[in-house]
């Protein structure tokens, strides 16, 4: 009989018998190592419930005693700033914790902004806003509730490593899934408002900046434009009077010059309105308004206007003139042959986009042009991509919020055509 081992296999050839009484070949497959039967997440899960205690207790112990010698003194000068301070630490507890539960729990969470103290603001500006800081009142409002949580779940997580480890994972995951609940309820910065305040005070800023360089725009080319020729007709018209009776020919002559000023100031007056807010633009719509700018573009430009319906008159203003300021740019700086100018509506949102076959080189660089497009767009949850490698093409495309023209707008439109028919 041919014995056989459990680690080498069975011994002899196919049927069994010994050739020579030699050992057969070891079996090549080799058992797994190893490995604990409960993964590495859960571990770390099991860690954050044990470490609860102890952090529970400090957070508890300090906030609790930050919070009642602050509001106990706080009819005394020292309670207001010390309430103060204890926020500020709040919020690096409130960081610790995200910090620890992006580690264990795999829960990220971004840091919240820092306060918003005003550029010379006094000490009880500061002051008043470190009080009514809601990422430091949340955070201690955490401390304050995690302790008894805190004792639970240490309880249950001692208790369940030597009674019910089986089942230890499915209760680690129970429990936590609560720590997350808790920190995102409580920890979590209104990130979205916060952003959504801060684009909105700087929008505000580039509106208000953009509205006064328009200002400063127009009297410039009204004091340096027409009314430099209207002071000139004034001055050659009093002059053809003096004259008109000693020499009615010179008179004659100066009068036709003065009307001459006449035909420029009209024009520049003209530019000026136009470049205020286009009559064409008002009356028929962004397509002949942006075909009009395209004629007068020392580039050929191909335009393509896809629109079902009009947008509102904001909308369309901004669209306009960034097509002309972009069509500017192409006629002085690109060197380009032709260009193309695509405007098209998808969903809630108006696109624009401006291609040339120039030498590039094209930035949104702070002070150039491009840079004022793109915080003008912005201003309007606009958005502006420049694409424009050395050696070209450039594409630049603009994409603006769709708001709905009212009916009192195109109304007025419909009846300042009806006019114009």
């Amino acid at each position: 009989m041919t014995s056989s081992s459990p680690v080498d296999g069975p011994v002899g050839g196919p049927d069994g018998g010994g050739h020579g009484g030699g050992r057969g070949r070891a079996d090549e497959r080799l058992p797994r190592p190893p490995a604990f039967a409960i993964p590495s997440q859960t571990w770390k899960e099991i860690a954050h419930l044990l470490a609860n205690l102890l952090v529970g207790i400090v957070c508890f112990v300090f906030t609790l005693v930050w919070l009642a010698v602050g509001l106990g003194l706080s009819v005394t000068v020292v309670g207001l700033p010390l309430l103060a301070v204890g926020l500020r630490f709040s919020r690096l507890l409130g960081r610790f914790e995200r910090n620890r539960a992006r580690a264990l729990l795999s829960v990220h969470i971004d840091e919240p902004s820092p306060l918003p103290y005003q550029p010379g603001s006094s000490f009880l500006g500061k002051l008043w806003t470190s009080l009514r800081d809601p990422v430091g009142w949340r955070a201690t409002l955490y401390a304050l509730i995690r302790l008894p949580w805190s004792v639970v779940t240490f309880a249950i997580t001692l208790a369940s490593l030597f009674a019910a480890w089986p089942v230890l994972p499915w209760i680690a995951r129970g429990l936590t899934h609560v720590d997350r609940a808790m920190v995102r309820g409580l920890l979590f910065p209104s990130d979205e408002l916060e952003r959504r305040i801060a684009e909105l005070e700087s929008d505000r800023g580039t509106v208000v900046d953009t509205a006064a360089a328009d200002l400063r725009r127009i009297e410039r080319d009204l004091h340096d434009g027409a009314q430099a020729r209207l002071v000139a007709l004034a001055m050659g018209l009093g002059l053809a009077k003096e004259k008109l009776e000693e020499d009615p020919e010179a008179a004659a002559k100066m009068v036709d010059e003065a009307h001459g000023e006449v035909k420029l100031a009209l024009q520049e007056l003209r530019d000026l309105a136009r470049g205020i807010h286009p009559a064409i633009l008002t009356d028929r719509g962004l397509g002949p308004a942006l075909s009009a700018l395209a004629a007068r573009c020392t580039v050929p430009v191909k335009v393509a206007v896809e629109l079902p319906e009009r947008p509102a008159p904001a909308i369309e203003g901004i669209a306009y003139f960034t097509v002309s300021e972009l069509l500017q740019n192409t006629s002085k700086h690109s060197g380009a042959r032709t260009a193309e100018v695509d405007v098209w509506r998808t969903d809630d949102r108006l696109l624009i986009q401006v291609r040339d076959d120039g030498r590039g080189g094209a930035s949104t660089d702070r002070g150039s042009g491009l840079a004022g497009l793109a915080e003008r767009l912005g201003s309007v949850d606009g958005l502006f991509v420049v694409d424009s490698p050395s050696g070209g093409p450039t594409v630049v495309t603009a994409e603006l919020p769709w708001h709905h023209r009212t009916g009192s707008a195109a109304g007025a439109a419909v009846a300042r055509s009806r006019r114009m028919a």
